[in-house]
């Protein structure tokens, strides 16, 4: 039996801040250490953060993160770290982790597989190491140092042995660990920075699982956590599996910089899984395998097998929730926004309150940033938003007191705004303790009309001008919103969710005014649903349970209350219905079908609309679609919550000026022609 203990650290970094990442690595260490771990993994790129985006291209950058690693060498003595940084060698940039080990750097493991796809461009800054591949390089700012070996390398420490996968190396069907299992390797340690996603969690939990059980090893995986660079939200969740057992599972969504977690393992153990299994087939080549390897001395302490480890790999129950992809969206959506907040150094919040359910779930979401962060870290709460500036919240404990202090509410309203709406964002501004004003804009609105109406000599009307009536209503409201954003220092959230991002159904420097767009990531089919699930239940273990006042938004159809009242507009009316928009949205962009097989798809999946019917609203979808995509390359930044993004920042694009589906639109009508005859 050779029991030891290890560890997986997920921290809270930011791209290019220095000292604070090198503290929460030194924390790390220093928390492992107190725990008892003999070998600790930190996540991919920590030193740096996994988020510079061009800056990795920057000199400077390489040859801080090397200052930075020198630094954190010496506080290794007496562990085993694994802690990533970006490293050139021979003109070329890779990514990768340095292996220390008591106060010792022995190597580097570089990256073999590059995530390209979706939200990741590493292969515009990294190169992907060659598999079996190895060299030395001299990792010392002025190449003054001792060489090191770098690439695809094994290390043997104390007598075991160690190999690496990082991040998108385990999601490649070739992972590097089947070659680390038959080189004889006993742990594999995964640095990642694997953003979060809803349902993702189980991809992360199956591939540790599986990569344990199938290489006969121990898996020591470690995140990054937190809002890092702005748009990906990582979510952390440690993971130690052995031999297809998960022992420990680290929080998600914490709002600490630094988690460690921590289990026994018995390398002993392994090493018989390996022996007894009829298809491990080692390579027994050992002058090739030493060639690609590094040995070093370390003493293990034993470690205590404790009883309780297997209870360790049990997950969170609000994770078992029936409700889990609502609670995956609030505890994002928190942790999203209160590192936004602190990391832009802003002093709060400021959001045109409409009484509408975008509008509301914004709210609603930075009610639950409070609730969930003073819930988990108490007064660190205050301290954490005071170093980043928030202003005068010393003293402050109670969440509505903390709301108010964080979040404004305005509702702007216009002759065509109904007591309904201004009485359910009252409610609701009440409900969750945010300071709540009205401006009335009808006076801005009639000057610009007037001003307007005078320029080009003659009236505006509804008829003819409906469009134009409607915008100036929206955009009136921004100048006052951006005033009061201004004048405490606050960050102007955009309240635009992606339903209508798809088809341009929003204002330009209206209620796409913000610095900040929460929810533009997220449909609005699900976000009537959150609401209705936030108004009866919420996340689980707070108090009280759920939102009365959300029954005032939720009861109403959504509308956009800028035609006079007596047009009864509502969304839907001006679209469609939006559980089909987020259908045909689904197929059209997500998957990339044409206006015809889109067609086919949703007649079989609603059938209670009419042949005319779906074609005229799958036409009217990609019409918008094509010419709206300048006003999505102009929205705030946003979330990044699952594959069905349509950022073009980070996951979908689209050019701006294009054909416009014209013939696959004429197609589309050509088959409806053809299915009215047939009747």
């Amino acid at each position: 039996m050779k029991p030891i203990k290890i560890a997986a650290a997920v921290l809270n970094q930011t791209p290019l801040d220095w000292d604070g990442n090198q503290r929460h690595i030194i924390a790390a260490i220093a928390e492992a250490r107190a725990q008892g771990a003999v070998l600790l993994c930190l996540p991919e790129l920590c030193i740096c953060g996994y988020g510079c985006e061009d800056m990795f291209h920057a000199p400077g950058v390489h040859d801080m993160s090397l200052r930075v690693l020198e630094e954190i060498i010496p506080e290794s003595r007496g562990i085993i770290t694994c802690v990533g940084l970006p490293l050139m060698h021979h003109n070329a940039l890779f990514n990768t982790v340095a292996i220390l080990a008591d106060g010792e750097l022995l190597g580097f493991v570089a990256k073999q597989n590059l995530a390209g796809d979706g939200i990741h461009y590493e292969p515009r800054w990294f190169k992907a190491w060659p598999a079996g591949r190895h060299a030395r390089v001299d990792p010392s700012v002025d190449g003054s140092g001792r060489e090191v070996p770098i690439g695809d390398v094994l290390f043997t420490i104390g007598g075991v042995k160690i190999g690496v996968e990082i991040c998108e190396d385990a999601w490649v069907a070739q992972r590097p660990g089947a070659q680390l299992a038959r080189r004889g390797v006993d742990v594999i340690l995964n640095p990642s920075a694997s953003h979060f996603a809803f349902g993702k969690i189980d991809v992360r939990r199956r591939f540790v699982l599986e990569g344990s059980r199938a290489f006969g090893v121990s898996y020591l995986y470690a995140n990054q956590l937190g809002n890092e660079a702005g748009r990906a939200i990582y979510d952390g969740g440690a993971l130690i599996a052995s031999t297809g057992k998960l022992l420990a599972t680290g929080p998600r969504f914490g709002f600490r910089d630094v988690y460690v977690t921590s289990a026994v393992i018995d390398i002993d153990a392994t090493r018989m899984i390996q022996a007894r299994t009829g298809s491990f087939r080692p390579d027994v080549d050992d002058d090739a395998a030493d060639s690609a390897g590094i040995t070093a001395k370390f003493d293990y302490p034993e470690a205590a097998l404790e009883p309780a480890a297997a209870a360790a790999g049990e997950v969170p129950e609000w994770e078992t929730s029936t409700h889990i992809k609502e609670e995956e969206f609030t505890r994002a959506e928190a942790l999203g926004l209160f590192d936004y907040l602190r990391k832009s150094r802003s002093r709060g919040f400021v959001i045109s309150l409409s009484g509408g359910a975008d509008s509301s779930a914004c709210a609603v979401l930075v009610a639950m940033m409070v609730r969930l962060a003073t819930k988990e870290i108490g007064d660190g709460f205050v301290e954490k938003l005071s170093a980043g500036e928030t202003g005068a919240l010393a003293g402050l404990a109670d969440v509505k007191e903390l709301t108010a202090r964080l979040l404004t509410c305005v509702y702007q309203k216009t002759r065509n705004s109904s007591a309904t709406t201004e009485n359910a964002a009252r409610g609701v501004a009440e409900a969750i303790g945010a300071r709540f004003m009205v401006f009335d804009v009808d006076g801005l609105v009639e000057g610009y009309r007037e001003l307007v109406e005078a320029g080009i000599g003659r009236q505006l009307d509804w008829t003819r001008d409906d469009v134009t009536l409607q915008n100036i209503q929206a955009r009136a409201r921004a100048p006052s919103i951006w005033m009061l954003a201004n004048i405490e220092n606050a960050l102007l959230l955009s309240t635009s969710n992606r339903s209508e991002a798809a088809v341009g159904y929003a204002t330009m420097d209206g209620d796409t005014a913000g610095g900040l767009s929460p929810i533009a990531g997220i449909d609005k089919a699900f976000l009537r649903q959150w609401l209705r699930w936030m108004e009866k239940q919420g996340p689980h273990g707070l108090v009280p349970v759920g939102l009365a006042a959300l029954a005032a938004v939720n009861r109403q159809a959504p509308t956009a209350e800028l035609r006079p009242a007596a047009a009864r507009q509502t969304d839907e009316d001006d679209l469609m219905p939006y559980e089909l928009l987020d259908a045909i949205e689904r197929a059209a962009v997500r998957d990339k079908l044409m206006p015809l097989d889109v067609f086919q798809q949703m007649r079989a999946a609603f059938p209670q609309y009419g042949v005319s019917e779906l074609g005229r609203w799958i036409e009217r979808f990609f019409t918008l679609w094509c010419r709206n995509q300048w006003k999505r390359e102009r929205y705030a930044p946003s979330f990044h919550l699952d594959d069905e993004n349509l950022d073009p920042k980070t996951w979908c694009r689209f050019p701006i000026l294009s054909g416009g589906y014209r013939r696959e639109l004429d197609e589309l009508r050509a088959r409806l022609e053809e299915l009215e005859t047939e009747k």
